[in-house]
């Protein structure tokens, strides 16, 4: 048999999808069917060259074969990747294996070609398009609020002219009111001189007669003009100039709405030619698998787990004992929390270093040592727990370790009335989520747990058990949904406690009360449950590097590794 034949499937027409090709088109580099053949040449946009297929495939230079260098390859070999001749075939070397003739590889090139012209491309093209749109929105965006500060500017000097002809006419006022008090006493005073200028003259003419009866008649009237007349002190105003504030002046003057620059993932925008969208749910297993029991010891109940490493598991309980074991439940490391107490919640940091949470002194605290670089590296004492933040007014209830490196902990104040998420870069407080847009809590009040785990597309995803709901915020704190159980249960019956999210980006709560695990995708809607493999009561959960499911059993004290991916 024909080893081409023998590997590939018959040829059909390009045109009707359904007959058999025994033409071929050079330059559309198409397969037709004898009745297409006429309605092909019926397209006068380019000149055809419809030839028979055979005398088509006999023009290919085929390469000469390597091992046997008197054979043409007439095929080609795909898990070897190399050209193969019939006697390559008949040595036995390539049994089982896939064999392709050059048709087949040129169909494949034309078909990438057509999927690069007509799909990709276009799609390219119109991100292209949509980039300069971008630019131009942003060019006539920045104009307008160029606009709105001149014209805020304006306004604000209007203020100022006003405020300052306030304040000249206030001066005109005072002005007016003391000249008026200055003249008027200047008036009298002149009046006064007058008066005695007239005196003077009167007691001149007195001296020069000789007239007794007017000498007898004169009343001296020296004892009015003795008494001065009062002088008037005029206070003049200083003007008490206030220290200009500038922040405050930039407050009043408006401020700017906080820039956000996000990418969103496209995904699969650009579908293959013939491909079928296929939905995250489709490569999880019908029925996740268990692959181990891993026993722990020496807890009355188990909560809390994390993943250093695909070999290795962190755990901590009812006690103040955090201890790592090995997959084969052999206990490697064991270590005790500084306060005495059992820990809130644990995570494990880039560098690998185990960080938990103690509810008693409100601290978060770093386990130096026990990973492979030490992160905080200002932190260099002997002591081998090392207390990085102490909370006021507030108590850790989750925390779990970014991507970016940064520290997200759930923490509820003191009288269990408020709870919000803090974000800490480094040891400083860098965010805090607590309300939605209309000022409502986010989360739940009270004391009960609060875990958390951040989403590959940074969203921040809260399993707040009194609220019975999955609480999930974007990196910027804006509420993107409430999972709340899927649409055929109650949402009293609801009961989440771990939660976790995978490398593809599904998110894994525990559902203690009914004792199983919910799966739903990064956008709230329910994939499946993992209700088997015996789960009794789980709480705590992580993820290895490989999307096996590690779930802590509270009662039980075991830790269940699970597959449920394809």
């Amino acid at each position: 048999m024909d080893p081409r034949h023998s590997a590939q499937d018959v040829v059909r027409c390009a045109l009707c999808r359904d007959a058999v090709a025994p033409m071929y088109c050079s330059v559309c580099h198409m397969h037709l069917c004898g009745d297409c053949e006429e309605k092909h040449f019926s397209d006068k946009s380019k000149v055809h060259n419809v030839v028979p297929l055979e005398q088509f495939l006999s023009t290919f230079n085929y390469p000469k074969c390597h091992t046997h260098p008197t054979e043409q390859c007439e095929l080609h070999c795909e898990q070897c990747n190399i050209p193969i001749c019939s006697t390559c075939i008949s040595s036995g070397k390539h049994i089982g294996h896939i064999f392709a003739d050059f048709k087949t590889k040129k169909e494949v090139l034309r078909k990438d070609l057509e999927e690069l012209e007509n799909s990709i491309l276009p799609k390219y093209q119109e991100l292209t398009a949509n980039i300069k749109k971008q630019k131009t929105d942003l060019l006539n965006h920045s104009q307008n609020l160029t606009k709105e500060i001149n014209k805020q500017g304006e306004a604000l000097h209007r203020e100022i002219n006003t405020i300052i002809q306030r304040k000249q006419s206030d001066i005109d006022d005072m002005n007016a009111q003391n000249l008026s008090a200055i003249e008027k006493q200047e008036h009298e005073i002149n009046k006064t001189v007058n008066e005695i200028k007239q005196v003077i003259l009167d007691l001149k003419s007195l001296l020069e007669t000789s007239d007794i009866g007017h000498v007898s008649t004169y009343k001296t009237r020296n004892g009015d003009f003795r008494k001065l007349p009062p002088k008037l002190k005029i206070s003049l105003p200083s003007f008490q100039h206030q220290k200009i504030d500038a922040e405050q002046i930039l407050k009043q003057f408006g401020f700017f709405s906080r820039i956000s620059i996000e990418t969103e993932e496209q995904g699969y925008t650009v579908p293959s030619p013939g491909s079928e969208s296929s939905p995250q749910g489709m490569a999880l297993l019908d029925i996740p698998r268990l692959i181990s029991d891993i026993p722990t010891s020496e807890y009355g109940y188990l909560f809390n787990i994390t993943c250093p490493s695909d070999e290795k598991i962190w755990t901590s309980g009812d006690n103040e004992i955090l201890k790592l074991y090995n997959l084969k439940g052999e206990l490697l490391k064991s270590v005790q929390t500084k306060s005495g107490k059992e820990p809130q919640d644990i995570t494990v940091i880039p560098s690998g270093d185990l960080v938990y949470a103690d509810f008693l002194d409100r601290s978060i605290n770093l386990v130096r040592g026990t990973g492979t670089q030490t992160l905080f590296t200002l932190l260099r004492k002997k002591s081998k727990i090392q207390t990085l933040i102490t909370l006021q007014g507030w108590i850790p209830r989750g925390l779990c370790s970014t991507s970016s490196g940064d520290l997200l902990v759930t923490m509820i104040s003191d009288d269990g009335k408020q709870t919000k998420v803090v974000r800490y870069s480094g040891l400083a407080e860098k965010q805090s989520i607590q309300m939605d847009d209309q000022g409502f809590p986010l989360y739940s009040s009270g004391y009960d747990a609060k875990y958390l785990s951040e989403n590959r597309n940074l969203d921040i995803c809260v399993a707040d058990n009194a609220a019975r709901a999955v609480v999930v915020v974007s990196a910027a704190g804006k509420l993107r949904f409430r999972y709340t159980g899927p649409p055929s249960t109650t949402q009293e019956s609801f009961y989440p406690l771990g939660i976790i999210t995978d490398s593809r980006g599904n998110i894994l709560t525990s559902d203690y009360n009914n004792h199983r695990i919910h799966i739903i995708d990064q956008d709230g809607h329910f994939l499946r449950f993992i209700d088997n493999s015996g789960l009794l009561e789980p709480w705590g959960l992580c993820v290895d590097s490989r999307d096996n499911l590690f779930v802590a059993e509270a009662d039980t004290g075991k830790v269940k590794k699970l597959k449920y991916y394809k």
